[in-house]
């Protein structure tokens, strides 16, 4: 035997604050234990004997006084360093067993193993030894619940030697047994103190505490005996302390991990309800942007349609409404501008609405009395037969090229237009092709609900008027737009004597405004998402603390058996993120399909990226550590004792 005391305490005080109330638990305890001692500390209920246990085994700290532990004073460490000393030194055998009720016996006695870094087969077997040398072999997967009294004092038992338990701390721990299981139990420590343990155990009972082989008794926080009633025999072995393993932080996020899916699964209908506003705001993202991204495409389609290397001349002044009925532009302004370096054509266009009727049939449509140039500018082919030729211009031919919505409407069951005769204002033009279908512009109207004839043919037969309704103007490079733009819009306050009664609008600007009124659409949608996020991420915050509070016991027992702050800190983070992951998870898949049926029932575009997936998932992760933080905060904070008395 050693001639250093195993555990020693000089002078150790402990105080308890309530407000100005203090009260003085121990009041200056001198005690020395020997290593493979088995000594029971007596007293009466408030003697401060659980008080005095509590600090041997590192679950507390003295408020005065120094506690010195094979050699090392341990009076004043840090939370950290005691979970280290408590899982390295000590086992614990409490009165009421004090095993977490979701986990079987073996997953139970694994527990200390696990925060000492044991890898997991080496600590799955080791626990399979433990409970099979306690007759617990056939009851290796039993939760707590399906365990007498005495079966759980077994597994208590095996769990204080999972990590060596060269201390062995039993807290009454025959108080809750029948007479039969409390001898078993009695039989059970003996065993252990022959096999070298040191054994500290606490009772009222002085029947119990005849089996040490020295009694300390106290009252009022003093030792008032200390009775050696047996030898002391000598160890038939000595227990080496564990040395922890050096696991990496993928082997504890591993177990972190199986651990929160493990408390999810116990309260499965509630942990659906806690990721319940993330599923929402994940699947809202999803969906909202796709259908946005799917409007954006639309609209800029509709704009691009029209071409993007294009300038429009608009008759009336910028910014004035009512502005398209002024007649200030003239073919020779839309002639002026082809001869500008950069112009690829100048599309002079006269429009005017008109009926069209054909055999008996008639429709309210508009005619585009326009130049040969307009498919080439517009980038818009015909679909079938042709557009009319300058020739037709110059002849002013009553020839028509029909849209695909005027077609619909003159035409019947699929008959062909070409070759055919219309008549606008009771004149016969001649239908010579149909133009491609190009759907509908920014704001709305169709663009396949018109019907083009040369602008010669228009003001001979049909308008009585040269003045324009527009001149579109393509450019040849499109870094040219702004610059051109000045160039028409000097050149034309030139031929209008200085006056500015038309508007040059350029359709990148356009593009770009459509873009940003798009974006800022999106972002809307994304913020009301957004807030979802954030409702959900208060209710995760919320369960959570409630989870905390509901597991007040268990976070005592996994600190009592070596639990450093960050363990529990990682748990109950680990947790919160778990369920904001799976709630994203299903609300991308809900998103997904929300978007999709959306989209079928209302002829909506969605469009589905990557981005916004990643996003949404991304805000589900920060949610979960953000809003989990907090609660896993709380719960790494407690204090052990006050933990474990928690009922």
């Amino acid at each position: 035997m050693s001639s250093t005391p195993f555990i020693e305490l000089s002078g150790i005080e402990k105080i308890f604050y309530q407000g100005d109330l203090e009260t003085k638990v121990l009041k200056g305890i001198h005690l020395s234990i020997g290593e493979g001692e088995f000594v029971a500390i007596m007293g009466a209920s408030g003697s401060g004997k659980t008080t005095l246990m509590n600090l041997i085994g590192c679950l507390d700290q003295p408020t005065n006084g120094a506690y010195f532990l094979n050699g090392e004073d341990v009076s004043l460490l840090s939370r950290d360093k005691l979970a280290a000393i408590r899982s390295r030194f000590f086992g614990f055998i409490f009165q009421r067993y004090h095993l977490i009720s979701g986990l079987s016996a073996l997953e139970n006695v694994e527990i200390p193993a696990i925060y000492s870094g044991l890898e997991k087969t080496l600590r799955h077997k080791k626990a399979n030894e433990l409970l099979s040398a306690l007759g617990m072999g056939e009851r290796l997967n039993y939760k707590p619940s399906q365990l007498s009294g005495g079966q759980q004092q077994r597994v208590s038992i095996s769990r204080a030697l999972m990590n060596g338990g060269r201390v062995i701390l039993a807290d009454e721990p025959t108080g809750a047994l029948d007479s039969k299981s409390g001898v078993e139990v009695m039989k059970i420590l003996h065993q252990l103190h022959q096999d070298g343990h040191t054994i500290v155990m606490v009772t009222h009972d002085r029947e119990i505490a005849k089996n040490a082989e020295r009694i300390i008794e106290v009252s009022d926080g003093l030792i008032k005996n200390d009775t050696q009633v047996k030898p002391r025999p000598t160890p038939l072995q000595k227990i080496d302390s564990i040395k922890p393993e050096n696991t990496s932080k993928l082997a504890d996020v591993s177990e972190a991990l199986k651990m929160a899916i493990r408390s999810l699964k116990s309260n499965s209908f509630r942990s659906f309800l806690t990721m319940l506003g993330i599923i929402i705001g994940v699947g809202s993202v999803v969906a909202m942007l796709a259908i946005g991204n799917g409007a954006k495409k639309q609209v800029l389609d509709r704009i691009e349609a029209m071409g993007t290397n294009l300038l429009l001349i608009k008759t009336g002044a910028p910014n004035v409404r009512g502005g398209g009925t002024i007649a200030t532009l003239t073919p020779e302004d839309a002639e002026a501008v082809s001869n500008l370096p950069g112009v690829l054509s100048s599309i002079p266009e006269i429009l005017l609405p008109i009926t069209a009727q054909y055999t008996n049939r008639s429709y309210i449509t508009s005619i585009d009395g326009t130049s040969e140039n307009f498919p080439e500018a517009r980038d818009w082919p015909a679909q079938s037969g042709i557009f009319f030729t300058k020739m037709d211009i110059q002849s002013y031919a009553q020839v028509a090229v029909l849209g695909k919505t005027v077609v619909d409407n003159l035409f019947l069951d699929g008959e062909n237009p070409v070759g055919h005769y219309i008549l606008l204002k009771n004149v016969p033009f001649q239908v010579i092709g149909v133009m491609q279908s190009k759907g509908a512009d920014p704001t709305g109207n169709d663009l396949d609900a018109m019907i083009w004839i040369p602008i010669t043919t228009s003001y001979v037969r049909l308008t009585g008027v040269k003045y324009l309704k527009s001149i579109s103007v393509k450019v040849a490079d499109a870094d040219m737009m702004n610059q051109l733009q000045g160039s028409i819009n000097e050149l034309l306050l030139k031929r209008h004597s200085g006056i500015q009664d038309f508007d040059v609008r350029n359709m990148a600007s356009l593009i770009a405004t459509a873009n940003q009124s798009q974006d800022t659409l999106t972002y809307l949608l994304s913020a009301i998402a957004a807030i979802s996020l954030l409702v959900g991420g208060i209710g995760v915050m919320n369960i959570m603390l409630v989870s905390v509070t509901e597991r007040t016991k268990e976070i005592g027992i996994r600190m009592a058996v070596g639990a450093k702050t960050s363990d529990v800190l990682s748990q109950f983070l680990t947790e919160s993120v778990v369920i904001s992951l799976i709630g994203g998870l299903i609300g991308i898949f809900l998103g997904l399909a929300g978007g999709w049926i959306t989209a079928l029932a209302t002829g909506w575009l969605a469009i589905f990226t990557p981005f916004p997936i990643i996003i949404a998932f991304s805000f589900a992760f920060f949610t979960g550590l953000i809003f989990g933080y907090l609660p896993a905060r709380k719960a790494a904070m407690l204090d052990p004792v006050i933990a474990l008395s928690t009922e």
